[in-house]
């Protein structure tokens, strides 16, 4: 819900006062959230268990802002663990402080409020936010994110008769701590319980696999009009594919990108993707209509027990949904979602956040500076732990995060060592991390020797995703590239045995996560930092924030907790303080 202002409103007015006088984003709309982070009682599936509720809902409250905004969250941690929010594809420039993840933020203590400040800038689509650490995006945390157009930005489409937010995800009735505690013994995570529609378990549409009295979704429309559905999946593993009985997908935006309008019966959204189609109700409404979300890629032997069922209900229908679900693809048509994959083109025709034409960038004339084939493996025994890895290496998250001890000079936190190439040695665990050429165009290949499908996830950064193919990646395959309108987005699936290839312009600087959204990869290890940093202008990144919170060697640094909103827009004589007392300690201690 928006901010009610405390009593001490005075604070707020004097420092969005201070921060409009040093300059800091002027001119630019505030908006405020305060979020209070605790454990709640759903029973998607009619087993009551505890659940992550943001404000007490699950899933959490939409985040709707338009470009250029300003955002101020605060964010109460009533869980019994540590806590982060990560912003799911909103790049925040110049400002990794607040995208919520290990290597940039000290978790917030239980019982601790954290206070979020960042700019959408130059962003319009659909995103979602949830909790980065401790497998807690299985219990939920999740909530909607949407960037809207300013007003002299025209939008390739017209203004839909309604805006819809859907989140699919695969579902688990074991807890997140035991999900956690599971993979960390090998057993592995097993087939989920469920798809969900929003939370809730499926409309009964077969009384052999849905149990009677489950809450289900449905979905009120009226007819001859058209809604913009924004759909995220938001689960642990599981490649969905997304469908309406009798009614076409028009594809029109993918995490922040336009696209080129395409018609589609059904869609396969992999783990951590966002999409924004179109549907106009133009059937006779002779029944309700089912939307499935299905799996895909998935064991026979490890099937689950019931597909995502909501319910689409025009308000002139004459009856319930009955009768089978609409048919998913064929699963052995192993070059289907692939090619539905490729067929997505970036629309550079349109405006972006800015007024001019996305295809001015033209990224396929750009020379690359650098390149990274990055192989990842299955959970494997390192050092007599289950990890999984990338080019032979699995990410250890330091107790003090890595921007924080780049920013205090504290050495032997992490490396700057991450290989460009698997090497063909033993599995390692490491904080090694990718050394970015700020300005430079990275080509990063992703090679999945998985079984599953896997998703890739960069957080400050919208890469353009130029091939992907069966095989073995070479030299040769460039060939194959789309180096015109590859749309640009910020997570991209890499199919079992196959490749994936994005460009990305290395222009954001700061610390920024590359990681696995399949979370049981993430949590064991299948994550990478990049590095960017200008080497001539050490002001390019926003400053230290003012409520930054301390842990790991810079413990000490931490003051009690301060219970107001804070911001920071200027560096402040404090942190000059800071930094000057960590160096001599650092000096004495020898470190």
């Amino acid at each position: 819900m928006l901010l009610r202002l405390p009593d001490d409103c005075w604070f707020f007015c004097f420092s969005l006062l201070l921060w409009l006088i040093t300059g800091g984003l002027a001119g630019d709309p505030f908006v405020f959230y305060d979020w209070t982070v605790s454990y709640i009682t759903a029973s998607p599936f009619g087993v009551k268990q505890q659940v992550i509720g943001i404000e007490g809902q699950f899933p959490g409250p939409i985040l709707n802002v338009t470009t250029n905004w300003n955002v101020v969250v605060n964010v109460k941690n009533n869980l019994d663990e540590p806590f982060l929010l990560t912003w799911n594809g909103i790049q925040q420039r110049k400002n990794s402080w607040q995208d919520g993840v290990s290597g940039t933020n000290c978790p917030i203590p239980a019982g601790w409020n954290w206070t979020y400040q960042f700019q959408v800038k130059d962003q319009i689509g659909s995103f979602f936010y949830f909790p980065s650490l401790g497998f807690q995006r299985a219990a939920g945390g999740y909530g909607g994110i949407i960037v809207n157009n300013r007003e002299v930005i025209p939008v390739p489409f017209a203004t839909p008769d309604g805006d819809i937010t859907l989140f699919i995800s695969d579902w688990y009735i074991k807890s997140h701590k035991e999900l956690r505690n599971d993979l960390e013994s090998g057993t592995g995570l097993g087939a989920p319980d469920g798809i969900l529609f929003n939370g809730l378990g499926p409309y009964q549409f077969d009384k052999a696999l849905v149990r009677d009295g489950i809450p289900y979704l449905i979905i009120n429309v009226e007819p001859g009009k058209t809604y913009r559905l924004r759909v995220h999946n938001v689960g642990i593993s599981t490649s969905l594919n997304f469908r309406i009985q009798n009614h076409n997908l028009v594809l029109v935006e993918t995490e922040g990108s336009y696209t080129v309008q395409q018609k589609y019966s059904n869609m396969d959204i992999h783990v951590g993707q966002s999409y924004s189609f179109l549907v106009t109700m133009d059937q006779n409404a002779s029944s309700d209509y089912y939307i499935v979300a299905s799996p895909r890629f998935v064991n026979s032997s490890a099937s689950i027990k019931a597909p995502g069922v909501a319910i689409l209900h025009y308000s002139n229908s004459q009856g319930p949904a009955s009768g089978p679900l609409p048919d998913p693809p064929n699963e052995y048509d192993t070059y289907y979602s692939m090619n539905q994959a490729r067929s997505i083109r970036w629309n550079v025709s349109a405006g972006a956040a800015r007024p001019n034409p996305q295809g001015s960038f033209r990224y396929g004339d750009i020379t690359v500076t650098d390149v990274y084939v990055i192989l990842n493996r299955p959970a494997e025994l390192v050092d007599g732990r289950w990890r999984t890895t990338l080019n032979g290496i699995s990410y250890i998250a330091p107790s003090t995060p890595l921007r924080l001890a780049q920013q205090f000079n504290v050495p032997g936190i992490f490396k700057l060592d991450f290989p460009n190439r698997f090497m063909n040695r033993p599995a390692k665990m490491d904080t090694s991390v990718i050394n970015g050429t700020f300005k430079g165009f990275i080509e990063i290949i992703f090679q999945n020797n998985d079984t599953s499908v896997q998703s890739y996830h960069l957080d400050g950064y919208a890469f353009f995703v130029v091939g992907m193919d069966y095989g073995v990646w070479t030299e040769n395959s460039r060939s194959t590239y789309n180096k015109w309108d590859g749309v640009a987005r910020c997570t991209t699936q890499v199919f079992p045995g196959a490749w994936t290839a994005i460009l990305i312009s290395v222009d954001n600087a700061g610390m920024w996560n590359l990681h696995a959204q399949n979370l049981d990869s993430w949590y064991l290890g299948q994550e990478v930092y990049l590095n960017a940093v200008n080497p001539e202008n050490d002001n390019t990144e926003v400053q230290l924030p003012e409520n930054t919170i301390y842990c790991g060697v810079l413990s000490f640094l931490q003051k009690e907790q301060a219970q107001r909103v804070r911001f920071s827009a200027a560096p402040s004589f404090d942190n000059t303080i800071k930094i000057v007392l960590v160096a001599i300690i650092v000096a004495l201690l020898g470190l």
